[in-house]
């Protein structure tokens, strides 16, 4: 069996991160595609190639799939734990999503959708929580690089998430739009579904193609069988009790984070495409492209705090803890929201009687100061679950980590869906003061986790 130590070294990370780095790229350019045009596919009409349904509805079904995607992790951590190993998971699970997308493509309709999505989430059980877990197995648990490591790993994601929106939006919004004699509209949300389904389909020929050289045969057999030829004990030890309850605390804290976070995908979307600016040149930028302003940020700055958390890392002072770290990502997600309530002020939020709209450098800063949040916590929590996780529940742990972004999703729709009532500026500001103060309040007690996680046997 190969070690972290046996298998291909770049100059400073191991060269199957950068093919776990490209896999995940092309999954993600999978899920952000389809995610990209989804609210617009399920409130357009049905003539013009949408389903038709109002938006507190969409919200609904946008937020149930983002919830639930996010629970079978769950699932599919525990048997590739026990049964079959990471390398097999990730394949079955990027087979599953591809066929997901490629269903909603073939069946334009509710139920087309429903068993498309029901692919997409099973397949993701297989697939989210290993291929973090395969980034963790390529060093040793205690290795300095991991938190620049789950860094670089974390700007794939979004390369992948910054690209597909655009090309999910130019297919669904400008190459297959068009105008009828009667004035009606019409998109090609289908293609751009099909564009998801192929961009999985490549993410898992790059995998299996290259897989055997630059990840040896780490991740081929299940952690049950590492655990028994580690003769490690079935019991989980105190130390792993008790940082096991440390990451549990800390997913209490990351739902309020990724249910402020997830409103990009519905109310920052529905706010954007009704109150926002954005003619440039003539030029109406689509909707779903906004969706490419977080991962781009993201692609951009995440090598520059890469490399802030590794020149920490090997200070005098040495690196700030991971969860000062992630108390920092919900401050400055509050601050996000914060920025866009005088644009509301100046707006409004009803959508029938439009007199302004708002300069486009509002949403950009908000998602500017959101991408930073972001790359504080998602991948220095992957890196922390990575490390603190017992060898026996690797996956598991992982998925469960993964499930708060589930939570978090499902009460995300319902704050999107409370904007038809309540209105805007006060979702807008009431997430925001949230997002602050439980950032604080985690800033008190980061001492404290800290030890939790470091605890060792």
């Amino acid at each position: 069996m190969d070690t972290p130590a046996t298998i291909p070294q770049g100059k400073k990370h191991p060269k199957g991160l950068y093919l776990l780095f490209f896999t995940e790229l092309w999954e993600r350019y999978s899920y952000y595609g389809m995610r990209s045009v989804l609210m617009l596919y399920l409130t357009a009409a049905v003539i013009s190639g949408g389903l038709g349904v109002s938006t507190q509805h969409a919200a609904f079904i946008y937020s149930l799939y983002g919830g639930v995607i996010y629970f079978t992790p769950i699932i599919g951590g525990y048997v590739t734990d026990k049964y079959i190993g990471l390398r097999k998971a990730i394949t079955i699970g990027g087979i599953i999503m591809a066929v997901g997308d490629f269903t909603i493509f073939l069946f334009n309709s509710q139920l087309g959708l429903y068993i498309g999505i029901l692919f997409l989430i099973i397949g993701n059980g297989f697939f989210k929580p290993n291929i973090s877990t395969y980034v963790g197995e390529l060093y040793d648990p205690r290795d300095k690089r991991k938190d620049a490591a789950f860094t670089i790993f974390y700007m794939g994601i979004n390369l992948g998430a910054f690209f597909s929106p655009l090309i999910a939006g130019f297919l669904a919004e400008d190459l297959f739009h068009s105008v009828d004699a009667d004035g009606i509209e019409h998109f090609g949300f289908k293609w751009a579904f099909l564009a998801s389904s192929i961009g999985m389909i490549i993410g898992q020929l790059i995998f299996s193609l290259l897989g055997k050289k630059y990840l040896g045969d780490i991740g081929t057999k299940p952690n049950r069988t590492n655990v028994a030829v580690n003769n490690k004990p079935t019991k989980m030890t105190a130390a792993e009790k008790k940082r096991t309850s440390a990451v549990l605390i800390l997913l209490v804290f990351v739902i309020f984070f990724w249910a402020g976070f997830e409103q990009a995908g519905t109310s920052l979307t529905l706010y954007t495409r009704d109150f926002i600016d954005r003619s440039i040149g003539g030029y109406t930028i689509p909707v779903s492209w906004f969706q490419s302003v977080n991962p781009l940020f993201i692609v951009i700055l995440a090598p520059i705090i890469s490399g802030v958390w590794l020149k920490l890392s090997k200070s005098k002072s040495g690196d700030f803890r991971t969860t000062t770290k992630m108390s920092m990502g919900m401050v400055l997600l509050g601050l996000g929201f914060m920025i866009l309530v005088p644009a509301v002020l100046y707006t409004g939020s009803d959508e029938t009687d439009i007199v302004h709209k708002a300069n486009i450098l509002f949403i950009i800063f908000t998602y500017l100061f959101h991408t930073i949040g972001e790359l504080c916590l998602s991948p220095v929590g992957l890196s922390m679950v990575s490390k603190v996780a017992p060898v026996k529940i690797a996956s598991l742990l992982m998925g469960v980590w993964m499930a708060a972004n589930g939570i978090a999703s499902i009460i995300a729709g319902q704050l999107a869906g409370l904007t038809a009532t309540l209105g805007y500026v006060e979702i807008f500001s009431l997430i925001g003061a949230a997002a602050i103060i439980v950032g604080l309040i985690l800033l008190t007690v980061s001492k404290k986790l800290q030890s939790m996680l470091d605890a060792k046997d």
